[in-house]
């Protein structure tokens, strides 16, 4: 077996024409569709982008025990199941957050990796002395910044480095890929991993793509958005989300190029083809920007999911409702090696959907570490918050004491306890830490990052756009149900319970 996997961030489901979207111009999503098995009820799990990804290789939900952090020594990663089985795995990432604190366990479970530099804040260009007189006219000052270590001001300054459009990461990642494919698409048994930032913010294109979504803004450089509530002039917000829609249309000529690919070399009769992302991002619904500090709107957690297994051709061009996660994603790609599972994992190979459009779960558990507690079971959702979020009871379970850009302070681990192994953690004892105010990540993906923490059920076949909360304590009850019955199979910790009053 031969497998690509494709993986953007913050790619929007409903922007994509095979879901619906008009508003940005996806041809090529569309060719993918008609190749591939369109998921229709595809959720995420842990969030934001390090938790995601932990949920993308283990098959398990982390958001009930950890934070952001690395892949810890008990935790079981897909690429290294298959290594050990003899298949070969090989990752191509423009994800920086792979090479910082929180994620640096993750791209070294791949046997090599290419790592593309310069989206957002990757420390990057070593630039003393930027222009400043002439940066400072040119960005918006919402997105600008002099001071040291920054994301602000290492995107300014990695971006007077990529001019031209060959320059921009995402268009290096999928050039790098290619290259992969070229030099070994005649051998056999390998997983190509192609991950690129875009569309994350800030929403940088090529002049090309930007062309259909001209709004008229005059202004300094806006295409970066702050996480919160919407408080920008209505020609300001247009401007961010077209600029939006112009990395979506980027992303949209890449997925071209490599269905160009298969197409030229008749991959689809030998090469599976997996196309996700991590999460959604809002672009002022509910007036809000981004994730993290909100109620998890479908537009956060609806993904788009993409599956082709050329040993199922009859599944092209077909539709599934199945109810599915990112923790099926790794029993899937070892179920295409006929790789076994292993007894940590909680996901479900999506190839048997692919036969017949089968259930493979009542409900779907998704989150923030600290914050609400989410379940849908297709129909409805329910976002059930601590009564108090900033004052729950809440630890870190860990062997690998690092947030996202540094490591657990020693005030932090001051009241650690080394506690007995957890049902997953092969045997390992792990370390409790208290999170509280003073913990690093506790404003920035933590609790404190809440802007809106109302416990909400919501309709969505009546209410699609989440517009309503609905009232019913019979549903509201069948939902806690459920939402325990997923928490005592995720082996949630007893406070998990407690912090939200169930």
């Amino acid at each position: 077996m031969k497998t690509v996997f494709v993986l953007f961030d913050s790619l929007n489901r409903h922007v994509l024409a095979p879901y619906g979207g008009r508003r940005v111009p996806t041809p090529n999503f569309s060719r993918l569709a008609e190749h591939t098995a369109t998921f229709e009820r595809h959720y995420v799990g842990s969030l934001p982008c390090m938790p995601a990804r932990r949920d993308l290789q283990t098959g398990r939900l982390s958001f009930l025990h950890r934070s952001w952090g690395p892949l810890e020594p008990f935790d079981n990663s897909f690429a290294e199941l298959l290594r050990r089985a003899g298949s070969y795995s090989h990752l191509v990432t423009d994800h920086f957050h792979y090479f910082e604190d929180g994620g640096a366990t993750y791209h070294t479970r791949y046997d090599s990796y290419d790592f593309i530099r310069g989206q957002e804040g990757d420390p990057w260009k070593a630039m003393v002395q930027p222009p400043w007189d002439r940066l400072c006219q040119m960005y918006h000052e919402r997105q600008f910044s002099q001071s040291a270590r920054d994301k602000f001001r290492r995107n300014i300054v990695n971006r007077e480095f990529i001019k031209d459009e060959s320059e921009f990461p995402s268009v290096r990642c999928f050039d790098t890929g290619l290259e992969f494919l070229e030099r070994n698409r005649a051998a056999d048994n390998w997983v190509l991993q192609i991950e690129t930032f875009d569309p994350h913010e800030p929403f940088t294109a090529p002049e090309r793509f930007r062309e259909g979504f001209r709004t008229g803004w005059n202004g300094p450089v806006r295409d970066w958005p702050r996480y919160g509530r919407v408080d920008e002039l209505p020609e300001e917000c247009e401007e961010l989300r077209a600029n939006y829609y112009a990395v979506v249309a980027l992303c949209d000529f890449l997925i071209g190029q490599l269905l160009d690919y298969f197409d030229a070399h008749d991959l689809w009769r030998d090469t599976a083809l997996v196309v996700t992302t991590d999460h959604g991002f809002l672009l002022g619904e509910h007036d809000f920007w981004a994730k993290n500090r909100m109620n998890m709107y479908e537009e956060i957690v609806h993904i788009p999911l993409f599956v082709h297994d050329p040993r199922r051709p009859e599944s092209a061009g077909t539709r599934r409702s199945a109810l599915t996660q990112t923790i099926d994603l790794a029993p899937t790609f070892l179920d295409l090696f006929d790789v076994p599972t292993v007894a940590e994992m909680q996901g479900h190979s999506l190839l048997a959907v692919l036969d017949a459009d089968r259930s493979l779960r009542q409900g779907a558990l998704f989150g923030y570490f600290g914050g609400a507690i989410n379940v849908t079971d297709g129909r409805y959702t329910y976002h059930r918050f601590p009564p108090n979020p900033r004052s729950q009871e809440l630890y870190q379970y860990t062997l690998m004491p690092t947030h996202i850009w540094e490591r657990f302070t020693p005030e932090e681990l001051a009241g650690a306890l080394l506690v007995e192994p957890m049902p997953f953690t092969k045997g390992a004892p792990v370390l409790k830490v208290p999170v509280n105010e003073r913990s690093p990540m506790f404003d920035n993906y933590g609790p404190g990052a809440l802007l809106e923490s109302e416990t909400r059920l919501y309709d969505l076949a009546n209410d699609p756009g989440q517009i309503t909360p609905l009232t019913s304590p019979e549903i509201e009850h069948a939902m806690t149900c459920l939402m325990q019955d997923l928490m005592r199979a995720n082996d949630a910790p007893l406070e998990a319970y407690a912090r939200i009053a169930i």
